[in-house]
């Protein structure tokens, strides 16, 4: 839905450049018109913007959120690296608990947090994929830095604003 607001996890430089690197690298080049990113919430309406930045700045008043990769995933025609968080899923349910009967469905499903680095490629290149990052894979932590808000505009997305988390 073009105009949708989207907000994601801020991830940490190293972390972010590692996972970008993939992405740019393994992800169809005529799709990929956004960098790598940990996405929160796909739609929220635009009639929420105001109230969302205000709530996004009160969230990121708390410490950084712990955070680690957590498993390689197999999505068929791609590949998504799992990412585990207590701390980042408590800060989701209350972005959903303030703006619950505003959820798309998709938002008000069960939250799986990934960072997807292939998607809609053939079945045998993900699965080369799948097995080169299962092989190289190592829990790990994940640096998050802050919130951000974006606007969806028809494949890339604008830039609103960036609440880095405290402490």
């Amino acid at each position: 839905m073009a105009g949708a607001l989207i907000v994601t996890a801020e991830m940490g430089e190293a972390d972010f450049a590692r996972l970008d690197a993939l992405r740019r690298a393994h992800f169809p080049t005529e799709r990929n018109h956004l960098p790598a990113h940990l996405t929160m919430f796909h739609a929220l309406p635009p009639s929420c913007e105001a109230e969302l930045k205000r709530l996004l700045g009160q969230l990121a008043r708390r410490p950084p959120p712990a955070a680690r990769f957590s498993g390689v995933i197999d999505l068929g025609g791609g590949v998504d690296y799992r990412i585990a968080s207590e701390d980042l899923e408590a800060i989701r349910a209350g972005i959903d608990d303030h703006f619950h009967g505003s959820l798309t469905a998709q938002d008000d499903a069960a939250w799986r947090p990934h960072v997807t680095v292939q998607n809609k490629v053939s079945r045998n290149t993900a699965a080369a994929l799948f097995r080169q990052l299962c092989a190289e894979y190592r829990p790990a932590p994940l640096i998050l830095r802050g919130l951000e808000l974006h606007r969806y505009l028809g494949g890339p997305w604008a830039l609103l604003g960036r609440w880095r988390f405290r402490g």
